[in-house]
């Protein structure tokens, strides 16, 4: 058994749960304006997280360096978060408020989350409305000219305010601008096409990165007071998922290895409204909103090998399974269960469309109700991209669905400031585990990024900077020229292998692996043989990759190498937790642990904790840390969507 260390200091505020963030911003330690000036800040990551934290510790003073690796901040993979953006403001008058958006997200993530973080989240998310319309993000508005609002999964109010299916594009742009303004104003330095490869740590404290410039291969140092993280999640571990290409988890498990602790990397996310797989070849798939389970319903044929076209299968030959199985919710059920519930439909030869894995997700009754123009008005963006993808007219036909990887719960450990264990290492965003404990509510992503981004690390960071005062460093340093060192042996060795196979056909091997062993069901067998089959894949990963070209030019193969070389070490992390969890709770769904009609079985007594995994060498067994989670305002209990 892995040795355990409970020392986890989550630095959570003491007093009443509504207080505990006030209460820290009376007490916390601040840094004058002309202080402010002498501290320098690198933020890695330029999306929601990234974007909105450069921009607003720029407006406040601080020297801030950005970095993103694609060509733009405007290109980050927010833009992908399309259906919307939770906030307990009761626009609706439906019930709503801070309260029951905290208890919404608490349950939805399956009561392993830390109440603190998330009551401070809801309790957030009423600012960050209010920051986007001064900014003039276009939110959908009522006739009358509120701001209007929808429902998401796992709430029984609405709540989430959207621009059409663009909310994540259109958020992005109001950070862009923000950024823009201070890299124009001189307080921000914006390094585009520029990658984190490391982490550089001197007298335990995170004070600088290495970069490399993806068109020149130049890599450089780069040294700070604080480094920021925002670089999202790790989805891509599968290979086929929603995610970007580009998106991968290199900063985070560089960051790991440099002594940051991994916090449950077996909490993934599958979305169940995704355009299914329709080849081998494929590389990427595409979410289609879980907006469109407002109107849209789904279902499957009731008779297995039913092979009659949709509008060929009468009423009572269909299987509204989500609207049967859970009549309080319906087809607005959580996304894990959404899940869940549409492999049990297509395990049972009742699935549609290549090779049986996909459901429908019918908008005839709401045509119907409504008429195609208000269809049209509230979805038609995302109407018109999968009729490009699929070649179908979903106004007259049902769309085809089915779960994929989306959103990683996992990420670096931090505590209540947003710190890691690393100190003056904070991380934002997909990138850190606190918010969403086993299963991310819908539309609740962009909340936490740009909360984490305008409104907590201005107030963390500063507490950090005017209390511990950092001693300056230079890029000078011997750690920076150590850390470069090893960097470079690395990459000499990637390019010296000159063997047979490309980078992206072992992170597609990995990736299957990953999905039938790790993805929406696991059983501690299938754990086992990926934890044997990993090493074997990473052995010949070592001895027959090519690389072309050189590393002082542009390499994608280069680029794409390394971050498979992460994923190759990380698959194996994110395994080791998924069995020594032996427990079903939101995504992470064993299962020797569910009910006799699929719900998934906690075990709180020996499970009701973070686990918080540290890097302790090449060829060691990782070391579990847990923090303990206490509920003292949310009763643990059962989840139940009936």
């Amino acid at each position: 058994m892995t040795p355990r260390n409970s020392t986890l200091d989550a630095r959570v505020p003491p007093g009443p749960l509504e207080n505990k963030w006030e209460r820290f911003r009376r007490d916390m330690k601040l840094v004058n304006p002309a202080n402010k000036r002498k501290h320098k800040i690198l933020v890695v990551g330029s999306g929601l997280a990234g974007g909105s934290a450069a921009a607003t510790l720029g407006e406040l003073g601080y020297e801030v360096d950005c970095f993103c690796f694609q060509d733009s901040p405007r290109r980050a993979h927010s833009i992908a978060a399309q259906g919307g953006i939770n906030a307990g403001k009761n626009y609706q008058g439906d019930g709503d408020s801070v309260w029951r958006l905290f208890y919404d997200t608490v349950k939805g993530g399956d009561f392993r989350s830390r109440e603190a973080n998330v009551h401070r989240l809801a309790l957030l998310s009423r600012n960050i409305i209010d920051q986007c319309v001064a900014q003039g993000v276009p939110f959908a508005r009522e006739y009358g000219g509120l701001l209007a609002n929808r429902s998401f999964g796992g709430a029984q109010v609405s709540r989430t305010f959207y621009a059409r299916g663009q909310t994540g594009q259109q958020l992005l742009l109001g950070a862009y601008q923000a950024l823009e303004r201070q890299i124009g104003a001189g307080q921000v330095k914006m390094h585009s096409r520029t990658e984190l490869l490391d982490v550089v740590v001197v007298d335990g404290r995170a004070r600088g990165i290495l970069t490399r410039d993806l068109v020149t291969g130049r890599v450089s140092r780069w040294a700070g007071d604080a480094v920021v993280m925002a670089t999202g999640g790790y989805g891509r571990v599968f290979y086929l998922s929603t995610n970007a290409m580009g998106c991968n988890v290199t900063a985070t498990y560089r960051a790991y290895k440099r002594g940051a602790f991994f916090a449950n990397p077996c909490y993934t996310q599958i979305h169940p409204t995704c355009i299914p797989v329709h080849g081998e070849k494929q590389s990427k798939l595409t979410l289609m909103s879980e907006s469109l389970r407002n109107d849209g319903r789904i279902w499957v044929p009731k008779k297995a090998g039913d092979n009659r076209a949709p509008d060929q299968i009468p009423e009572d030959e269909r299987d509204y399974y989500l609207e049967r199985k859970y009549p309080s919710f319906g087809n607005l059920a959580p996304r894990d269960i959404a899940s869940r519930s549409a492999k049990e439909a297509c395990d049972d030869g009742r699935g549609v469309g290549h090779g049986r894995r996909g459901v429908f997700l019918d908008f005839r009754d709401a045509i119907q109700r409504l008429g195609q123009d208000e269809i049209e008005a509230r979805y038609g963006n995302l109407f018109d991209m999968y009729r490009r993808i699929t070649d179908e007219n979903p106004y007259q036909s049902p769309m085809r669905i089915y779960p994929a990887s989306h959103y990683t719960m996992g990420g670096l450990w931090v505590d209540y400031h947003l710190m890691s264990n690393l100190k003056g290492l904070f991380v934002l965003g997909e990138a850190n585990f606190s918010d969403h404990g086993a299963n991310r509510l819908g539309a609740s992503a962009l909340m936490q990024g740009l909360a984490d981004g305008y409104f907590v690390i201005p107030d963390t960071l500063g507490h950090y900077l005017g209390g511990d005062k950092p001693e300056p460093v230079s890029t000078d340093h011997p750690e920076f020229k150590r850390c470069e060192d090893e960097l470079h042996d690395k990459v000499k060795t990637l390019l010296s292998i000159k063997g047979k196979r490309s980078p992206a056909s072992f992170h597609r091997e990995l990736g299957l692996v990953m999905w039938e062993k790790c993805g929406m069901a696991r059983t501690a067998a299938g754990l086992k043989e990926a934890l044997k089959k990993i090493p074997e894949i990473r052995a010949e990963f070592w001895e027959n990759l090519s690389v072309p070209g050189t590393n002082a030019e542009f390499n994608q193969s280069l680029e794409e190498a390394g971050r498979v070389a992460d994923f190759l070490e990380f698959a194996e992390l994110m395994c080791l937790d998924a069995l020594t969890r032996d427990e079903s709770c939101g995504g992470h769904f064993r299962e020797e642990h569910q009910t006799k009609d699929g719900e998934a079985v906690r075990n709180d007594k020996d499970f009701c904790h973070a686990s918080a995994w540290e890097h302790k060498g090449p060829g060691q067994p990782p070391v579990e840390h847990r923090e303990k989670l206490e509920f003292e305002n949310v009763a643990l209990a059962t989840r139940s969507y009936k």
